[in-house]
Order: C-alpha cells, then structure tokens, then sequence
C-alpha cells in the first residue's frame, strides 16, 4: 500500500505498506527515511529508526539521518583527490575534510519520485541529476535510487548512476537502526554479527591510514555474535579514538549469504543485511549531540547503529582498497538489502 502527505508545504512523505504490518516513510528532500515501522514478538508496531519529531531539522540534519549520501559517503582526506594528475577541491565540512558529500551533498536536495506498486512489492524510484562541477566534483552525474517494500519483510535499496566524467561516486543511506523499537534503550545490547575479518585503520582525525587490522582478538572481531557495546568501554586505541565506540570501515569477506545479522533479544526483532558492496562502516552514534527532539525521546549517545555499506574513500588516496571511480560509460550499480524478521517466543 502506497499513501502520500504534504510536509512543511514544500517536501512531500511517502509511506510504503506490506501485508505484515511492516511500513517506510520517505521524503522527497534527501530522500530521508523518517520512520521504519516493525512488529515486535508480541505484536507491538514500532519505530527502529531515528528521526526528528520537527520535520524542520532535517533541513541541517546535522546526524545525517536516514537520507542517501553522496556523492562520496564518508569523509574524503584534506577535501580534495586527483584523477589522471588533475586535481579537484571540495568544499571542507569536516574538520580540514570532506564529509559525506559536503553542505547541500544529495542529504540536502529535492529529488524526483516515481512511485510504483505491484501484487507483491511497493516502491518508489527517485532520481537526481548532479551538474560538473556540483560541489567540485567532475562530470555531470545521473543517479538513481529505488526503495522497495516487499511482503517478505525486505527493505531493498538499488543504486545506480553514470556519469560522463571519471568522477569517485560511492552512495549509501545513512539510517540509525535501533531495534528495540521507539528508541526504549540504546544500542549497547544489540548483538552483531559481520562477515569481516579486517577493518580500516582510523588515524586521530578519523581518516583511513592505508592499513588494515586482522580483526582477531579485538573488539572488531563480528565474526561470531558479540554485544555491540563491547566497544563502548573497551582501552583498544581504535575505540578509544573516535569516542569509545565504531566509525570504522569494515571491508566484507563475501563469504555468508548476509554481510550483518543485527539481533535484539528482548524485542525479538532481527534484521539481516545483504550487500555487493565491498565494506561497510558501522557508526554507533558516538559523538552524537544531545537534546535534540526525536519521534520517541531526545538524542543521546550510543542511541542508534549505522550500517553504511559503501565502497571506501580512502581509495582515493592510498593504492589496495577497491576504488570508488566511476568512468564514462560505465554504470553504478548497487544493492543492500534489509530484512526485518521477528522471533516469537
């Protein structure tokens, strides 16, 4: 089922429906997922995403949240890259980076929304065109994004662009996940597990070293199911460094039918996450402000779980992470799929 309102006077908000109870809402502006409504095992519908109470914040979004990111998700070392020794500067937004595609990034625009629906599924398709130049970047770029709602309790996110310049292009949404539904607790007794054996080396100022850490014996290793709070007191210096928590990128092994399995015991919610992209990177709101007003309580730390699945930026500067540049003529072309289960006791 597919129903549409007016936001604000000015964006509009779509909310997607399957037979299971299970629905999405979407804005048109930064195609922002504002709620994800799922059955608890008792039957309880909540919310197991962040979102404002006050549609207006979205318009600074200073958490990113829900939207799609880009061009490049993730921060982008002293704001600028070279292809074919020509050199590109961006706008700085983070520090002496280049974060999340930068002020008015594709979080921050209008897009075009073709909805759809079918026995089976419903959906919509938005669309963005981004001009050479747009925030620095080369090439005119053609980027689409499809969220689809099935009644198998999927949520489904299909990427694709090209692009008319070699340009990096790396797209994610950027959702907090809190499973136990209307933001009741934190995230520290989420456990996780992730088909990762090595993640990327952070330096202080939380931009990629070129190195990569074997997971084993750390708090990094998802392998088997672990609290996603063991991190959160943990002395390992990764942790420690970006204020006791993950903001790192996670590359995947591809070696499980799912690259996350997200579990929270008391609410009986799971969710399974499926990607081709190569990593990922798991931010456990960290460094998130307080006091902010959402649909259930305020912003606190440690309040909700992003599963970033993207390719890295870091490739951009240092030689063995998979690249992230799009050439002429070829096409982007991405999935992650989320699936929301229940286990009844």
């Amino acid at each position: 089922m597919l129903s549409t309102s007016e936001i604000n006077g000015k964006w509009k908000e779509y909310r997607l429906s399957n037979k299971n109870g299970i629905s999405v809402s979407v804005l048109d502006y930064g195609g922002i997922i504002t709620k994800l409504m799922v059955p608890d095992k008792n039957g309880n519908l909540e919310n197991v995403v962040l979102g404002f109470k006050d549609y207006q914040e979205y318009e600074s979004n200073p958490f990113y949240f829900g939207a799609i990111i880009g061009r490049v998700a993730g921060r982008i070392q002293g704001a600028s890259f070279s292809i074919e020794d020509k050199a590109y500067h961006l706008e700085a937004n983070n520090n002496a980076n280049h974060l999340h595609g930068g002020p008015k990034g594709f979080h921050q625009v209008i897009w075009n929304v073709y909805p759809f629906e079918n026995e089976d599924a419903v959906g919509l398709t938005l669309t963005h065109t981004s001009a050479d130049g747009d925030r620095g970047y080369p090439g005119n770029v053609d980027v689409s994004v499809t969220y689809t709602l099935n009644n198998h309790n999927q949520l489904i996110l299909d990427y694709a662009a090209s692009s008319d310049q070699t340009t990096p292009l790396t797209l994610t949404n950027h959702s907090y996940f809190n499973l136990s539904g209307n933001a009741k607790e934190n995230i520290t007794n989420h456990y996780v597990k992730m088909d990762s054996s090595k993640f990327a080396e952070l330096d202080h100022t939380l931009i990629p070293t070129g190195k990569l850490i074997d997971v084993t014996g750390t708090p990094f290793d998802f392998r088997k199911y672990q609290k996603i709070g063991t991190g959160f007191n943990s002395s390992f210096e990764q942790n420690s460094l970006v204020g006791n928590g993950y903001d790192h990128y996670f590359i995947f092994d591809h070696a499980s039918e799912h690259q996350v399995i997200v579990d929270e015991p008391h609410s009986g919610r799971i969710m399974k996450v499926k990607t081709n992209q190569p990593g990922m990177v798991m931010y456990t709101a960290n460094n998130m402000a307080e006091g902010y007003v959402l649909l259930e309580g305020t912003t606190k730390k440690y309040q909700g779980v992003c599963f970033e699945t993207q390719g890295l930026p870091a490739s951009l500067h240092h030689p063995g992470f998979p690249s992230i540049l799009l050439m002429p003529g070829k096409k982007y072309k991405k999935q992650t799929v989320f699936t929301l289960n229940i286990i009844n006791e």
